[in-house]
């Protein structure tokens, strides 16, 4: 039989039993209906006061979310690219917490809105996180971290009104034309997805997979959906908006409370240091595509969805994830998109959090974690480290290190790559000074979204509806100016997109004049 739960006593936060939960000391005054509360109502004082602090900061962007936990499986084997322990034997299983989000709205916001999904993974590895921070568009808008910030700001409120602002949107985007591409699957039907279970994961940034041995190659990491690509309107995206704001959330926790547990396969493009140079594109670029026919995708395993969390605060709100965050057998690549990210993530969890998140058990790895020159701070409910010396080069307490021959994605170990390498992804022989540099934009930027154009041409109204999901959104911009240059940046991607653009979209502010042009399903 199973055993019965005791019901338990309530007590105040420092545990003392008390007889009622809704009760304060008052001096009860003669009229039968007022008193006066004194400072001796711990009871009320203690609930009050944490009452007003229960709410920690609103991550800036990626804040409203659906989130569960599963487990990785690894089906096949890539033991020639990497020695990550959850990567390879066929058969491993890993735990895996993850969360997936709209990007700019904020945490009380619709969940059927077009923007892109952040798709964020955490897996608990036999030799601590792996982190994979990636969106459900195999592109990004920039390449520059710089413009980080600026991107999502423009995609945000008005400062000046607290509403968002189809003339901020556009002026970021025609003035950093870079971001064409990922502009072309925003709009497109991916756009809008049906629910989270419906949609890819995709790395966007170049990583480095390595070898005990030295070898190295460069992978771009894609999680492809088992339960097809499904998407919304604008006009059933906005439906949903009013009626059913947290859709996407509801429909996941359903599917699993339902055991109709989703699940995505993870794939892999290689490129080896030695073929860099006869890559269409730049790898490192997060605003390109790595050609399939050339670099076929090579599947790694199976993640699966099949737990709900059981407090969504303690294991979702919580949750912080960080592409800086990875085992051995994982490196960062020369993307600088890339490497910004993986100072930006954890420091945002530091702010929202506090300095020790990672003790917290949602964030905490499975493995055991010996770091004993990070201690303190805030809310450090650990022992500390006890007496363990708490400075670098101590003999007083000895510690164990991994194999040298392993690489370490900071560098600590000095070690030369073995095998192939490539003029190409290395800092040339005695560079020592440091370059201001930012991309321009070229003819090359725009060549995959002209081809994504054309792939667009071959599925049924899909053109049509691209440009009908941009002049929606682009006939909300007031500035003449702003529209016109817009135009001429489709103008780039195909000259026909560019004119039915500007045609649908001045037709539609011509027609929709004097009236309220911002009900889409825009966030």
């Amino acid at each position: 039989m199973t055993a019965v739960p005791k019901t338990p006593y309530y007590t105040l936060a420092e545990g003392q039993p008390l007889p009622r939960n809704d009760t304060s000391t008052q001096i009860r005054t003669g009229g039968g209906g007022g008193g006066y509360v004194l400072l001796t109502s711990t009871q009320l004082i203690e609930n009050l006061a944490h009452f007003a602090r229960e709410r920690i900061p609103e991550r800036s962007v990626h804040a409203k979310a659906a989130g569960a936990g599963g487990y990785f499986e690894v089906t096949d084997d890539i033991s020639d690219l990497t020695d990550a322990d959850f990567l390879t034997g066929i058969g491993k299983k890993t735990e895996v917490l993850a969360r997936i989000s709209t990007v700019g709205p904020e945490r009380g916001s619709a969940d059927t809105v077009r923007d892109f999904r952040g798709f964020a993974m955490k897996f608990k590895t036999a030799q601590g996180n792996q982190d994979f921070v990636f969106n459900n568009q195999p592109v990004f808008f920039i390449r520059d971290p710089t413009k980080f910030p600026s991107l999502n700001r423009s995609h945000k409120k008005d400062p000046r009104t607290n509403i968002s602002s189809s003339d901020m949107f556009w002026d970021f985007h025609v003035n950093n034309q870079e971001s064409i591409h990922a502009l072309m699957f925003l709009f497109g039907d991916r756009g809008l997805p049906a629910s989270v279970r419906h949609v890819n994961a995709y790395s966007q940034n170049t990583y480095k997979f390595t070898k005990d041995n030295g070898s190295y190659c460069y992978v771009r990491i894609n999680f492809l959906t088992n339960q097809g690509i499904h998407y919304y309107t604008d006009a059933e995206g906005a439906e949903l908006a009013s009626a059913e704001p947290d859709r996407h959330l509801d429909d996941l926790q359903e599917a699993i409370r339902s055991s109709n547990f989703p699940s995505w396969d993870m794939y892999v493009q290689v490129i080896r240091p030695e073929d860099i140079a006869d890559a269409p594109v730049d790898i490192f670029d997060p605003t390109k595509t790595w050609p399939l026919n050339k670099y076929p995708r090579r599947r790694v395993g199976r993640m699966v969805f099949d737990r709900n969390p059981s407090n969504w605060f303690a294991e979702i709100e919580q949750a912080a994830f960080s592409p800086s965050s990875m085992v051995p057998g994982i490196e960062p690549s020369p993307d600088p998109l890339l490497q910004a990210r993986m100072f930006a993530y954890p420091d945002a969890a530091r702010y929202r959090l506090g300095v020790n998140y990672q003790f917290l058990p949602t964030n905490a790895p499975k493995s055991e974690v010996y770091c004993p020159i990070e201690r303190d701070g805030l809310m450090n409910f650990t022992s500390n480290y006890g007496g363990d010396p708490n400075y670098i080069g101590t003999k007083l307490k000895p510690v164990r290190f991994i194999n040298p021959g392993k690489t370490s994605h900071d560098g600590v170990d000095g070690a030369k790559p073995n095998g192939n390498t490539s003029p190409l992804d290395q800092a040339p022989a005695g560079s020592g000074m440091p370059v201001v540099f930012s991309s321009e934009v070229t003819d090359k930027d725009f060549e995959q979204s002209t081809a994504l154009w054309n792939l667009m041409g071959k599925q049924e109204g899909a053109q049509e509806r691209f440009v009908g999901n941009v002049s929606v959104h682009l006939s909300a911009a007031r500035t003449q100016w702003i529209r016109e240059e817009t135009y001429a940046m489709f103008r780039r991607v195909d000259e026909k997109l560019g004119q039915m653009i500007e045609t649908t979209t001045e037709t539609a502010i011509k027609t929709k004049l004097g009236k309220d042009l911002h009900n889409t399903a825009w966030h």
